[in-house]
Formats: structure tokens, C-alpha cells, sequence
């Protein structure tokens, strides 16, 4: 994983509570902001300098069966599998980690490939804030 840390940042409580850091992703500079608002998070991943797939993730929770999790394109291309686990990923650990809030991600990435995708998902899971 040849992943280098550049800089983070850690946003107040207001306007929403954020964390912004810059990253080099496979040979790609890579800026993610993670927002926590009060009913959801935006993840917003971009290596092309704006938004890009904007996907929608939640947790379905039922009485009778185990948690399920919808995963949806909002916006952009709809036939990349890996950008749906990519959100479908991070709403596991969202779950997981205590919290109900959907998700919102934007992924504006030059390279799509699963070292890549895996690469985000580490990077958001280590400066989560859920």
C-alpha cells in the first residue's frame, strides 16, 4: 500500500464538525473532507479537483431479520461495482462503530481499481468521526 500522509485537519463544531486531509494514493494526490452534520455524513474523496459518483449508503434495520445495508448512485457513473462496496463498506463500519446516520459520499478518483478503493476506505476509517 504505498499510501503518504499529508496534511489533516480538524474542523470545530461549527458550522458541522469536519476533518480535511491531503494524501498521496498510488501515485494520485488525493483530498478527502469528512463531515459530520446532524443526520448523516458526507465523505467527499476527489483525485480530479471536484465531486464525482455521489452515493448515498444506510442502514435498514428489521425486526425479523439481520441489518441490511442500501447503497445507491445518487449522481455519476452507475455501472462501477467497486464505488458501491466502497459504500457499502464504510456504512458497515459507520454501523458497526454505534452510529444510525446515512452516509453521502462523493468519490472523484482517476484510478477505480480495488488497491486504490482500499486505500480511501483505510484512509477515511483512520480519520473517521463516527
Amino acid at each position: 500500500m504505498e499510501m503518504r500522509m499529508g496534511s489533516a485537519q480538524t474542523g470545530g463544531h461549527f458550522p458541522v464538525q469536519h476533518r480535511s486531509l491531503s494524501l498521496d494514493i498510488k501515485g494520485n494526490k488525493t483530498d478527502i473532507v469528512i463531515s459530520k452534520y446532524e443526520d448523516n455524513y458526507l465523505v467527499i474523496v476527489t483525485q480530479i479537483g471536484c465531486m464525482g459518483t455521489i452515493l448515498t449508503a444506510k442502514k435498514d434495520e428489521s425486526v425479523f431479520s439481520d441489518p441490511t445495508y442500501n447503497v445507491s448512485v445518487l449522481f455519476g457513473k452507475r455501472d462501477e461495482p467497486l464505488l458501491l462496496a466502497c459504500a457499502r463498506r464504510l456504512i458497515e463500519h459507520i454501523s458497526h462503530s454505534g452510529s444510525a446516520r446515512p452516509l453521502v459520499i462523493s468519490l472523484g478518483l482517476k484510478d477505480h481499481s480495488q488497491g486504490t478503493l482500499k486505500d480511501v476506505i483505510s484512509a477515511i476509517i483512520e480519520n473517521r468521526l463516527w
